[in-house]
């Protein structure tokens, strides 16, 4: 099945415990790269990159390994270079089971365990009550929610290659843990972050704001609620809590193709908010 029919195989907002369960079995990939790396004080020592052709999240590279985490079916690896040297399918698997069976692959492979990894963050109420992996028969909304990480990691690495000529620039489109969100950080501005004029573009899985997947392009400083141009379609503006242009995959899901949506969204939505931004 193609890209863009795995997009459209689960409704978007039929992902909520599926995406809750993909985000409590990332952190076993997080969590063995906080025990063997040096810790780096932006914490991108712990993000996750998107591997298109794995389908899977991995970590930062580990003495020439990486620890992954494949959504369809729900699988932790080791991979040493790209070749998988270990695979643990998580199918009713135990959370203290997923983590007894990387220690022991972490400890043959020469590295330290991961369980005893404290996280610095809080996970969501529906992640940190999760105590097995039960919901895995559903292939057909964990392959739904990989094609989701992967037209948007497909799409935020063209945004990041065009936009080379802003300094300083994009950051690495990377999946942060916490939020389980991918994304880039784009600096207008050296200096003072709480001041600096920046914007983050990125997609979220879903979370208490928006049960389902969903685009986001969020200046900073944040723009003036009461003054903002129109939106970029298909999407809206967000006004609580923060301002950023908004488009959910339903939204997307409207449009004939989603794939040219979702990057056309990025585009456009990124320049109308650097207008507003003045910059």
């Amino acid at each position: 099945m193609n890209r863009e029919k795995m997009l459209r195989s689960t409704p978007p907002t039929e992902l909520a415990p599926i995406r809750a369960i993909a985000h409590r079995a990332a952190q076993h990939v997080s969590k063995a790269a906080r025990a063997n790396l040096n810790a780096e004080a932006d914490d991108s020592h712990s993000n996750l990159g998107w591997d298109s052709d794995l389908q899977a999240f991995c970590s930062q590279p580990i003495s020439g390994k990486y620890v992954s985490l494949k959504l369809s079916p729900l699988t932790l690896l080791v991979l040493n270079g790209g070749e998988e040297i270990a695979t643990l399918r998580l199918d009713n698997k135990t959370d203290i089971e997923a983590a007894k069976w990387l220690d022991e692959r972490l400890i043959e492979a020469g590295l330290k365990e991961a369980s005893a990894i404290l996280l610095p963050y809080e996970l969501p109420a529906e992640v940190a009550v999760i105590e097995r992996y039960d919901d895995n028969t559903n292939d057909a909304g964990f392959g739904a929610l990989a094609a989701w990480f992967d037209v948007a990691s497909s799409a935020l690495s063209k945004f990041y290659d065009e936009n080379q000529n802003i300094d300083p620039g994009p950051s690495p489109v990377r999946c942060w843990p916490h939020h389980f969100d991918i994304a880039t950080y784009v600096s207008f501005e050296t200096g003072d972050p709480e001041s600096a004029r920046g914007m983050g573009i990125g997609m979220s899985p879903g979370d208490s704001g928006y049960n389902e997947p969903y685009i986001y392009v969020n200046p900073w400083p944040h723009l003036d609620a009461n003054a903002l141009p129109n939106a970029v379609q298909p999407g809206h503006w967000h006004t609580q809590g923060y301002v950023g242009l908004i488009a959910t995959a339903t939204e997307l899901s409207s449009c004939a193709d989603i794939e040219d949506a979702f990057s056309n969204f990025i585009s456009s939505a990124f320049s109308v908010a650097r207008d507003a931004q003045k910059i």
